[in-house]
C-alpha cells in the first residue's frame, strides 16, 4: 500500500464508526477514531426499511464524518466506505448509499454476510495472536452477528446470521426489565437459527470465545470498574475478561431496566439498551458449546480492512 492517509468508514446498524490511518516506514498509525450512535435499524428493521428519521441521521453524520476527513487531507480514492445488515437488507438500503455519494462524494459499498464475516476475522487477526487450535469469534451488530470458527493462520468456516441486536430488542424486549419468558423465547429462536454454527462446532470443537468488539468492549469495562482495576483498555487491542464473572454479571444485568442499567459503572450510553438481549445471546452461545474462555478483540470490522490495506492485500478487499 501506498504512504499516506486513509479512512475507513463502518457503516452498521446501530453505530457508523471512522478510523483514520497513516502507513508509514511499512507501520500503520491509528490517527483518528470516531464512533457515532445513530441507529439506521430502529422503527424499521422488522420491515425491511430504513425510515425517514433514521435515513436524515445517517447523512447528518456522514457530512460530519467528512468534515474530519477533509481535515486529515485525504483524498476521496483514499477513502473506504463499507454497509452492513440494515442496507443490505433495507428496500431502500441503495438509495441511502446513493444519497451519501450525491451529499458527501463517498461511494459506499453494500457487502454481503460472508464478506463481513470475513473482514472481522482479519480484523481480530490485528488485534490478538489467535493461536493454532480452533477459535470461535462472535460480533454482535445490530442487524446481524457473524461467527467465524478459525485460527491465526486461516479460516475454518464463517457465517453470517440475520439474528442482530436491533432486531432481536424489537421482537423480544418487549418489557423492561426483559421477561425470563422472552429470554426463552429468544434462546429457542437462536438454537433453530444457528443450526450450521452447531454443525460446525461438532465439527471444530473451538473452546476459545474471541467477542469482537461492541458489546463485549463494555463488559471489560463493567469488569475493571467493578473490581477497582485501574487499566485504560484501549492502550492494548485485546483483554481477556474471566468467564466465571460473565455469569454473575449477566444475572445482574438482564434483572435490571434501563434506568438501572444506567447506573452501571462502565456501561457505555450507546449500549445500555441493547446490552440485555446480547448477553442472552452471548450466555446462549457459552452455555451450549461448553465454552472454556473468553478472550475480548478490540478491533473488529473496519480495523480488518485496515489490515487488509496495510498488507497490500488489495485483492481480499475487494467485495
Amino acid at each position: 500500500m501506498t504512504e499516506g492517509k486513509y479512512a475507513v468508514l463502518d457503516l452498521g446498524t446501530n453505530t457508523f464508526n471512522l478510523l483514520i490511518m497513516e502507513i508509514k516506514g511499512g507501520k500503520t498509525h491509528i490517527l483518528e477514531h470516531l464512533r457515532s450512535s445513530i441507529k439506521i435499524g430502529a422503527g424499521g428493521i422488522q420491515n425491511n426499511i430504513i425510515t425517514e428519521a433514521a435515513f436524515e441521521r445517517a447523512i447528518d453524520t456522514i457530512l460530519e464524518f467528512k468534515n474530519v476527513i477533509n481535515s486529515f487531507k485525504i483524498s476521496e480514492l483514499n477513502i473506504t466506505a463499507i454497509a452492513t445488515s440494515a442496507f443490505r437488507n433495507a428496500k431502500n438500503g441503495e438509495h441511502l448509499a446513493k444519497s451519501i455519494l450525491e451529499t458527501s462524494g463517498i461511494h459506499v459499498k453494500i457487502i454481503q454476510g460472508e464478506k463481513e464475516a470475513e473482514l472481522i476475522y482479519y480484523g481480530v487477526k490485528a488485534a490478538m495472536d489467535i493461536g493454532f487450535e480452533p477459535t470461535l469469534i462472535m460480533d454482535i451488530g445490530g442487524g446481524s452477528v457473524e461467527f467465524i470458527i478459525c485460527n491465526h493462520v486461516q479460516i475454518f468456516w464463517k457465517q453470517s446470521f440475520e439474528i442482530g441486536a436491533q432486531r432481536m430488542f424489537d421482537k423480544y424486549h418487549t418489557s423492561d426489565p426483559i421477561l425470563q419468558s422472552s429470554i426463552d423465547e429468544m434462546q429457542n429462536l437462536l438454537s433453530v437459527a444457528l443450526s450450521p454454527l452447531s454443525e460446525a462446532m461438532a465439527t471444530f470443537h473451538p473452546k476459545i470465545l474471541v467477542g469482537s468488539s461492541g458489546s463485549f468492549d463494555t463488559l471489560c469495562e463493567i469488569y475493571l470498574e467493578e473490581h477497582s482495576i485501574k487499566h485504560n483498555l484501549y492502550e492494548g487491542t485485546e483483554y481477556d475478561l474471566p468467564i466465571h464473572y460473565f455469569g454473575e454479571l449477566y444475572y445482574t444485568i438482564i434483572s435490571k431496566n434501563v434506568d438501572e442499567r444506567r447506573k452501571i459503572k462502565g456501561m457505555s450510553p450507546m449500549r445500555v439498551d441493547m446490552i440485555v438481549v446480547a448477553m442472552a445471546m452471548i450466555d446462549y452461545v457459552l452455555k451450549t458449546f461448553f465454552m472454556q474462555r473468553i478472550r475480548v478483540s478490540f478491533y473488529s470490522l473496519k480495523e480488518g480492512v485496515m489490515y487488509l490495506m496495510a498488507n497490500d492485500k488489495i485483492e481480499t478487499l475487494k467485495m
